[in-house]
């Protein structure tokens, strides 16, 4: 099997990393949270000798969906997104891109849930609900590569925000204590902002634990 790459693009004005994911020497790939800027995702997208398959979305918020459609037009991708993350992809109000004057919406070909396994570059993804940043937040676990996709649930030294409609401070310490900190510590962790991190080193240095007093 060949190596896996994973390409991150800073997209928008509040600089979110979206993720080609794809083998070495080009052809099928998968995007990650496509969130601004859709010529220049395809531009890299020929520069590498991509073609996009899927679109997964770790959550709906206007910063991780502004490109979306551009891609689809380009491209006979399938969308993926939590099950309990369709309302707010539909709703301007909700993903917050109409206080950017946007006004998105996204229509995901498939909502799926917890534990439910995708079948993506020849390796089974892992689909991990982790509510909390928003109600319909969701991981992408690859056990084969040891390589978790977390979105704006678990960053570097840091995690979600709360404060948005459906968010839920309880809902996201219970997802990154009881979920995400159980996978392997090499787990390299590709977050929705900043830089990467891995489970060992968050479960040495994430100031979450202080919520679990």
């Amino acid at each position: 099997m060949k190596e896996l790459r994973i390409q991150t693009l800073v997209l928008g004005m509040v600089s979110t990393n979206c993720y080609l994911i794809y083998e070495e020497n080009g052809g099928p790939a998968v995007i990650v949270d496509p969130a601004d800027n859709g010529a220049r995702i395809l531009d890299k997208c020929r520069e590498l000798s991509l073609t996009p398959e899927a679109i997964l979305l770790t959550h709906g918020h206007f910063d991780h969906i502004g490109a979306v459609e551009d891609i689809r037009r380009a491209f006979p991708v399938t969308v993926y997104a939590g099950k309990e993350e369709g309302k707010l992809l539909k709703d301007p109000q909700a993903n917050l891109s109409a206080q950017f004057g946007a006004g998105w919406t996204v229509q995901a070909d498939r909502l799926v849930e917890d534990g439910e396994e995708l079948t993506l570059l020849g390796r089974t993804w892992k689909v991990m609900e982790t509510p909390g940043h928003t109600k319909g937040s969701v991981c992408y676990y690859i056990p084969q590569e040891e390589v978790l996709i977390s979105g704006d649930t678990l960053f570097c030294d840091s995690f979600g925000r709360t404060d948005f409609p459906g968010g839920s401070t309880a809902s996201l310490v219970d997802s990154i204590v009881n979920k995400l900190m159980k996978l392997p510590e090499n787990t390299m962790v590709y977050s929705g902002h900043g830089e990467a991190t891995t489970i060992g080193h968050e479960k040495k240095y994430n100031p979450i634990w202080g919520y679990c007093r």
